[in-house]
């Protein structure tokens, strides 16, 4: 999807051509992009490793499952958390608007002020970052398809499936793209 806008809150969904292993049928959730670059999180890749084990008060927060999420591979020792509003809340103080009810929070803010506040949240061990004009070009070579996205992929209990339901509901040759063989040659 050449030629979509990019911009925060939207979803990067790795095409077959991208073999990078840190991003081979990712799915990643913008959290900012400007003329200065982009940054995102990929939403589909659970660690394995509970919150509670390395964020002490988020673990019971945070969505099912309770893990933290790999981000990406620049700072894997850092944690960014990304939150929902719930209708109707207040932006409470430690809560980023990204989109919508979406927002980043600061997890130095006091998790009882938080937790009422949000929907859903989920923690995820580094991020996917992007130098001025790189995911475009990346967009360009076609490494990314650019598609809108929804409240319910980031919170997602199961994100295995995430690639191929995000594909599957675009419109038109993209949906076909969802039912690809992981090895095309052998069709």
């Amino acid at each position: 999807m050449t030629g979509t806008q990019v911009s925060a809150g939207m979803l990067l969904v790795a095409t077959p051509v991208l073999l990078d292993p840190n991003f081979a049928d990712s799915v990643v959730l913008l959290l900012d992009a400007d003329g200065d670059g982009a940054l995102g999180v990929v939403i589909n890749r659970p660690s394995g490793v509970p919150v509670s084990q390395v964020l002490d008060g988020w673990g019971e927060v945070v969505d099912e499952p309770e893990t933290l999420f790999v981000g990406g591979p620049v700072s894997p020792e850092g944690a960014l958390a990304v939150g929902l509003l719930r209708p109707g809340s207040e932006e409470p103080a430690g809560f980023r608007p990204i989109v919508g009810r979406l927002g980043l929070i600061d997890l130095d803010a006091p998790v009882e002020e938080l937790d009422p506040a949000l929907e859903g949240m989920r923690i995820f061990a580094g991020y996917a970052g992007w130098a001025a004009g790189q995911l475009e070009v990346e967009i360009d070579e076609g490494s990314w398809y650019v598609v809108p996205a929804e409240v319910p992929d980031v919170f997602r209990h199961d994100p295995a499936g995430l690639w191929r339901d995000v594909l599957r509901r675009q419109p038109g040759e993209l949906a076909w793209t969802s039912t690809r063989p992981l090895d095309p040659e052998l069709n």
